[in-house]
């Protein structure tokens, strides 16, 4: 079963620290000339924070027992788009959910996922490596594909590890 936050104690290669997070969100915001609102900012935060992807209800109860407000879904699903077309986010198809994204790539790189049947921990790796495969087989196929995102399920190394006596 598929839990929601880590059962122990490690940290994988998505759980980067909100302020490095934001820190890139800042920068890559300035760059394209977008406003990091302070609700996109809080909502970033949140996704930063976790390991595990985010469902937007799952956003709006941590907003809630934070501050004592309750945003409105859809004020949160347009920070939501905001953020992935941005760059600063993901969405992880399998589990309509989302994670914040430090990587420096652009929309349409191909990104591989390796989430965690156990913990529910996502890692982010970039897809260079098999990309042209990838785009040789839609091609072979006919098919152009509008996002290139590979979603592997398994085990994380830690979880994987033997247990210690």
């Amino acid at each position: 079963m598929l839990k929601s936050r880590h059962a122990h104690d490690h940290s994988c290669e998505h759980g980067h620290p909100p302020v490095d997070v934001l820190k890139v969100a800042e920068a890559r915001c300035a760059e394209k000339k977008l406003k990091l609102t302070p609700i996109r900012r809080e909502v970033l935060s949140h996704l930063a924070a976790s390991p595990a992807p985010v469902g937007a209800y799952d956003l709006i109860e941590r907003m809630h027992r934070e501050s004592g407000r309750r945003p409105a879904p859809i004020s949160v699903y347009r920070v939501l788009d905001f953020l992935l077309e941005a760059g600063l986010a993901h969405r992880i198809e399998s589990r309509n959910a989302f994670v914040a994204c430090a990587h420096r790539h652009e929309g349409r790189d191909l990104v591989v996922f390796m989430i965690c049947d156990s913990c529910g921990c996502v890692s982010e790796a970039s897809g260079a490596p098999v990309e042209k495969d990838l785009a040789a087989i839609a091609a072979g196929a006919g098919f152009k594909p509008a996002t290139q995102v590979v979603e592997m399920f398994g085990r994380c190394a830690h979880c994987d590890a033997p247990a210690e006596a």
